[in-house]
């Protein structure tokens, strides 16, 4: 048997906006983990996302950087 790393996944992440991952500082806790593998700055990002008018900007923002790699989800 063998068992992979998160990191080894092949699928996307999947995160369900309806729950705990969806709330506005758990993506943000996201764009923290997933910005440095893909080349990208996260304070940057974060600095966009604390900036919309509100959490559907938010949400567009990160689906922005991050939809090649995260499926959201309600």
């Amino acid at each position: 048997m063998t068992i992979k790393s998160k990191r080894e996944r092949k699928g996307k992440i999947e995160i369900d906006l309806t729950g705990p991952d969806g709330n506005a500082f758990a993506l943000m806790g996201y764009v923290r983990q997933l910005a440095r593998p893909v080349g990208l700055d996260s304070k940057k990002i974060i600095n966009e996302m604390t900036e919309a008018e509100d959490y559907e900007e938010l949400v567009q923002i990160f689906d922005g950087y991050f939809g090649d790699y995260v499926t959201l989800y309600r």
